[in-house]
């Protein structure tokens, strides 16, 4: 399986941006964790097989997870974007994780 992301960038805080993730391959629960400069990797969110989604308590409010219909791309939708959310995104394939994609980096300025 093979994970390509892409969107993102610097923004401004308040901003947003959304991230996506396609798989190649079979399907499986996907989602993403982040990594902030100097700490580990943290949950962010997950889009089970069956459509459940699941979203960490620190980011609910602001981020949505979604798909598309033939299930092989998801997104992550982070709006009001605030320098705490700086960081490396990783889409991640199958829970606990089998895969993952190379990162895409989330810049966020106060």
């Amino acid at each position: 399986v093979q994970l390509v992301e892409s969107g993102g960038g610097l923004v401004q805080a308040g901003g947003s941006l959304r991230l996506s993730c396609t798989a190649s391959g079979s399907i499986n629960h996907m989602g993403w964790y982040r990594q902030p400069p100097g700490k580990q990797r943290e949950w962010i969110a997950t889009m089970r097989y069956n459509g459940r989604t699941d979203i960490a308590d620190s980011v609910r409010d602001r981020f949505t997870i979604s798909r598309t219909y033939d299930k092989n791309t998801i997104y992550l939708e982070m709006n009001n974007l605030k320098p705490e959310d700086t960081g490396v995104y990783y889409c991640f394939w199958n829970d606990p994780p089998d895969y993952w994609g190379q990162g895409t980096q989330v810049t966020v300025s106060s």
